[in-house]
């Protein structure tokens, strides 16, 4: 019994993308282990017709309503509909927004969307996206002295998605399987600019991640061995061996989510440089 999971609903309600929303909302529900949210997103809301449509969804489930909408108008109309049928209801960014005003002495601009604006910073960020996709699982090594972050690992040790989250911050991040009985490409020894880093997990951390992955029906694949715990932790101690050899810091991501281990990688860098 101490381990049953409730369930609740959870509307999340943004004039932008909702991806600010969405890593709130789930930061928080992170620390309620016993209860699950059961999301529901609805992004570009931004207009009262949009919105009427979005409160009758709300009330056909009812839940926490956690809101991200600058127009004062349709924030209001949040508020008012959720007092109505009695659910808590949160502006998110609110708070925080006049926390800024009360300290910079000056009203916001509340522009929708305004943090994805078309500036220097976006194109950077997708100029990183487009990087990380082309040098992915050790694809293109002729461009790594190009790369700020170059991650290495046997399989399942989550160098994809860390590439493409260090990518959205506008880290160029291309990565390699180390994989026993295969050289590593040349051109990794002779870079200069890129940090590397390994990454490496337990050994039942990654047998218990390579069962459940959906796999293929690539000729001559060997599911046993692939999930064999003895043949990845001979896996690991290869991996581990060759970042000593070449002096690569290693991070070890078992109890690390995407995000804690992308913190991680960064903080490294200046220390490095």
């Amino acid at each position: 019994m101490e381990n049953r999971k409730t369930f609740f609903h959870l509307h999340l309600i943004s004039d932008s993308t909702g991806e600010t929303l969405i890593s709130a909302a789930r930061a928080v529900s992170a620390q309620f282990q016993h209860s699950l949210a059961i999301e529901h997103v609805y992004p570009l809301v931004r207009n009262r017709k949009q919105l009427l449509a979005v409160l009758e969804a709300v009330d056909q489930e009812p839940g926490i309503v956690l809101y991200t909408i600058v127009d004062h108008d349709l924030a209001a109309l949040v508020e008012l509909r959720c007092r109505e049928m009695g659910l808590p209801s949160v502006n998110v960014l609110e708070p925080v927004m006049i926390t800024f005003q009360a300290y910079l002495g000056a009203p916001s601009r509340r522009r929708v969307g305004a943090q994805h604006a078309l500036n220097a910073d976006y194109f950077k960020r997708i100029e990183a996206l487009n990087f990380a996709m082309d040098h992915d699982d050790g694809q293109m090594p002729e461009d790594y002295e190009e790369a700020d972050i170059v991650l290495v690992g046997i399989s399942r040790t989550s160098k994809t998605p860390t590439s493409i989250y260090l990518a959205n911050r506008g880290i160029k991040t291309a990565n390699i399987p180390i994989v026993p009985g295969i050289e590593l490409p040349a051109a990794l020894f002779q870079v200069k600019t890129p940090l590397i880093v390994g990454l490496v997990a337990t050994t039942d951390r990654i047998s218990q991640v390579r069962e459940n992955r959906e796999l293929g029906t690539s000729q001559g694949f060997d599911r046993q061995v692939y999930t064999n715990r003895a043949t990845i932790n001979e896996e690991l101690k290869y991996a581990r061996a060759l970042c000593a050899r070449h002096n690569w810091p290693i991070i070890d991501v078992t109890r690390r989510s995407i995000e804690e281990t992308a913190a991680a990688i960064v903080a490294l860098r200046p220390k490095l440089r």
